[in-house]
């Protein structure tokens, strides 16, 4: 049976609707290259975002010194969230905008053990230090959270004695010594990501002066393909409601 002209004109009209509509909701995608210790709280960020705006964020996790690196390297995004001190070197290269670069947040470094382990008092210097001199093996990375906390270890005066059981790993091989482990062991690093890692129960922050907060900003690619969506996903950050979302999520 042969369609209606009418019918036809219809099709091709809604057809051409569809296509178009598809062509402007993707026009604005994104893609942002952040630190690690961000992921919980960013993905939930960057869902609301897409909620608000249909626009699509494609995240994509490295700790900063493996982003810097990756973006030297040639990779490209719209957005990078990193420490301050890695923006400022990817500035000088021009990889990144010189304007604007707001703090979205900083992370605290906490202590944590397995769970099912028992549950430790470490709300002061003296409690934390007692309990980490029970303990059979400690593990931090060897960047800016697993340097803060060495330094908590150095001010506590028992860096020397703890020596035998300490172990540094790169920043994503944290959980595993501790996971597998026997023992009463221990784990320190950023608080989001302990607290969101299946199997590990964070214990809670450095006390006092021996917490260090690690940072972020979020700048503008140079080479970005979507400059106005990009520039628009970092004032979103500051917004009120991604701020609440972040600080429901350990980033303050």
């Amino acid at each position: 049976m042969r369609a209606r002209p009418g019918r036809t004109i219809r099709n091709v009209v809604w057809v051409g609707a569809f296509a178009a509509f598809t062509a402007i909701a993707h026009a604005g995608d994104i893609k942002v290259l952040s630190d690690s210790p961000l992921q919980p709280a960013l993905t939930k960020v960057a869902d609301l975002y897409r909620q608000e705006t249909l626009n699509q964020v494609t995240l994509v996790f490295d700790p900063s010194p493996a982003v810097k690196k990756r973006i030297e390297g040639g990779e490209v995004a719209d957005v990078v969230i990193v420490q301050p001190d890695f923006v400022e070197d990817l500035a000088r290269a021009g990889k990144v905008g010189a304007g604007n670069r707001p703090i979205i947040g900083r992370v605290g470094v906490g202590v944590g053990n397995r769970t099912g382990s028992p549950t430790y008092d470490i709300s002061t210097p003296q409690k934390l230090k007692d309990t980490l001199l029970g303990a059979d093996a400690i593990v931090f990375n060897n960047v800016a959270s697993g340097n803060t906390f060495a330094t908590a270890l150095e001010t506590l005066g028992i860096a020397e004695s703890l020596k035998p059981k300490i172990v540094r790993t790169s920043p994503n091989g944290i959980f595993d010594p501790v996971l597998n482990g026997k023992g009463n062991d221990f784990v320190a690093g950023t608080m989001p990501l302990i607290a969101t890692t299946r199997g590990i129960k964070l214990l809670g922050p450095l006390p006092g002066d021996l917490q260090h907060y690690l940072t972020y900003t979020a700048v503008r690619m140079t080479t970005a393909t979507q400059r106005k969506t990009a520039e628009d996903f970092i004032r979103f950050l500051t917004s009120s409601k991604a701020k609440e979302t972040l600080a429901a999520n350990g980033v303050d």
